[in-house]
C-alpha cells in the first residue's frame, strides 16, 4: 500500500495527512485519543484560552435535496474549560500517543506577555506545534481576537511575532475567510515569523429563519446571532483560497487544509493544490471518528491505481493548472451529444437549455418549453390503459432530445442536471484552429 505517512512543516511527524479540525470534536483528550485509534493521523484541540462562557442552543444547519448537514453553522465558542486542565490532557495525549501529532490551538488577549505565557505552557505539556486561531468569525472576535486580529495584517504580524520569540515547535496561523484577500494575512503571518497556515475558518452565515417564530437559528431565547458556516457547502471556496496561498510566491509557507473535507476524495482534492495535512471537523461531528477509515483506505487505493507511492509524488500537481481566465484557449471547442440507449426522457437538459442556457437542444415537434405539458397530456390520452405505469402514474413515451451542435457553446449544464450518467457527455471537437489565450489575441491586436 501507500505510504501516507506525513511530515508537516518539516519538524511535524504523523501516521497519515488525517487531522482533526479545532473543533467539538478535539474538545478533550478521551476523544482525542478515541480519534487516535480509529486512525486519525493528528488532532488541533479545540481553542484554548481563558474559559468562556457559551450559550444554548449553538449549532443551525443547511439541508439540500435530503441531505443532512450539507452546511453547519455554530455560535459556539473556545474551551470552557480550564486552562490547566486542557494542558494537562494533552500531556497525556502525548504519553500515549507519542507518533501522533497534537497541535495546540491558542487565543488570549492580544497582549505580549499573555501571549508568552500561553506558548510556554503549551510546549511544556508536549504540543507538537501550535496554531494561532485568527480566523474565528462570531464572540472571540467582539472581544478583540479571532477574527478581528486576522482581517488586519499588522495585528496579525505583531501577535505572530511575539509568539516567535519564546516558541520552540512550529507555528501555524489559522486565517479567517472573512476578508477580501487571504493572500495579505498570508503574507502578513509570514513577515511574522509563521512556519505554517491553516486555511480556512469558517465563513460568516445566518443558515435560515424559523417562519413561525421570526428568529434566525440558532434561537437562544428568542434571538440569534451570525455564526460560523462549514461543511460540504464551504468545500469550492476553501479550495479557491487555498490554492490563493500554495501557489503564492509571496507566502511559500506549509498549508493545512481546511473546509468541507468529508471523504478522501475530497482530501486529495486539497493535497493535489499543496497543502500538506488536511483537518476535519463537521464530517466528524456528523458521521463520527470511523469515517477516517474510509479516508485512509481510498486515499491509499487511489494512490496506488495512480502509481503513487508517497503524498509527495501528487502534492500540488494541480497548481500549474490553476491559471487566470486570460490564460484560457479560446479556440478550445466542446459540444453535448445525448445517448440515446441510455436517455430516460425526462426532458431535463431541454428545459435547463432553453430557460438557463443557450437553447441548441430540440425535441422534434416541441418549439419550447411550455409546449411539453400540452404535449405530454396530449400523449398521455392517447396511450392504452394497458401500457401505464399504475404505480407511478401514467407517463408519455420516451422522448430523445437531439443537440443542434452548432449552436451547443459547450457550457456544461446539461450534462450537469443530466440524472443518468453517461447519458449526455461533452466531446471535443477539433476546430482546426491553434490555441489562443485573450491576452495573446489582445498582444496580436
Amino acid at each position: 500500500m501507500a505510504d501516507l505517512t506525513t511530515l508537516f512543516a518539516g519538524r511535524i511527524r504523523c501516521p497519515n495527512p488525517f487531522w482533526l479540525a479545532s473543533g467539538p470534536p478535539a474538545n478533550c483528550g478521551s476523544q482525542v485519543m478515541r480519534a487516535f485509534d480509529a486512525g486519525w493521523g493528528g488532532a488541533v484541540w479545540k481553542t484554548i484560552g481563558e474559559p468562556i462562557v457559551n450559550v444554548t442552543s449553538r449549532y443551525s444547519s443547511v439541508d439540500w435535496n435530503g441531505q443532512r448537514m450539507m452546511g453547519l453553522s455554530n455560535i459556539e465558542l473556545i474551551s470552557d474549560r480550564p486552562i490547566e486542565v486542557n494542558f494537562r490532557e494533552i500531556s497525556e495525549v502525548k504519553k500515549r500517543y507519542p507518533n501522533h501529532a497534537v497541535i495546540a490551538s491558542l487565543m488570549v488577549e492580544s497582549r505580549r506577555e499573555t501571549w508568552h505565557e500561553i506558548v510556554k505552557q503549551a510546549e511544556d505539556a508536549g504540543s507538537d506545534g501550535l496554531e494561532l486561531n485568527f480566523g474565528c468569525p462570531h464572540g472571540m472576535s467582539e472581544r478583540g481576537m479571532g477574527s478581528a486580529v486576522g482581517q488586519v495584517p499588522e495585528y496579525a504580524t505583531m501577535i505572530t511575532e511575539w509568539v516567535k520569540e519564546v516558541a520552540r515547535t512550529p507555528v501555524l496561523v489559522k486565517l479567517t475567510p472573512n476578508i477580501s484577500d487571504i493572500r495579505a494575512v498570508g503574507r502578513a503571518a509570514r513577515k511574522g515569523g509563521a512556519d505554517a497556515l491553516t486555511a480556512i475558518n469558517t465563513i460568516n452565515s445566518i443558515t435560515g429563519i424559523d417562519l413561525d417564530t421570526f428568529t434566525p437559528r440558532p434561537d437562544v431565547a428568542g434571538r440569534s446571532s451570525h455564526g460560523g458556516y462549514c461543511g460540504p457547502a464551504v468545500k469550492p471556496i476553501a479550495l479557491h483560497m487555498v490554492r490563493e496561498l500554495t501557489a503564492d510566491p509571496q507566502i511559500g509557507l506549509p498549508v493545512s487544509g481546511i473546509g468541507g473535507i468529508s471523504g478522501w476524495r475530497d482530501a486529495a482534492e486539497f493535497l493535489l493544490l499543496g497543502c500538506q495535512s488536511v483537518q476535519v471537523c463537521t464530517a466528524a461531528m456528523h458521521y463520527g471518528f470511523r469515517i477516517v477509515e474510509d479516508m485512509i483506505d481510498g486515499l491509499s487505493n487511489w494512490m496506488d491505481e495512480k502509481g503513487f507511492a508517497a503524498i509527495d509524488d501528487f502534492r500540488g500537481l494541480s497548481l500549474p493548472r490553476v491559471t487566470e481566465w486570460k490564460h484560457l484557449n479560446l479556440n478550445h471547442k466542446l459540444v453535448a451529444r445525448i445517448h440515446s440507449d441510455l436517455c430516460i426522457g425526462c426532458d431535463l437538459c431541454y428545459i435547463a437549455c432553453w430557460d438557463g442556457a443557450h437553447q441548441c437542444i430540440h425535441i422534434d415537434g416541441v418549439e419550447n418549453p411550455e409546449q411539453l405539458v400540452d404535449r405530454s397530456r396530449a400523449t398521455i390520452a392517447m396511450t392504452p390503459l394497458s401500457s401505464r405505469d399504475v404505480h407511478h402514474g401514467v407517463t408519455p413515451p420516451k422522448r430523445i432530445p437531439n443537440v443542434d451542435e452548432h449552436e451547443c457553446v459547450g457550457c456544461n449544464l446539461c450534462w450537469l442536471v443530466c440524472p443518468v450518467e453517461g447519458s449526455i457527455t461533452m466531446d471535443k471537437v477539433e476546430t482546426g484552429l491553434p490555441s489562443q489565450t485573450w491576452a495573446e489575441r489582445m498582444e496580436v491586436r
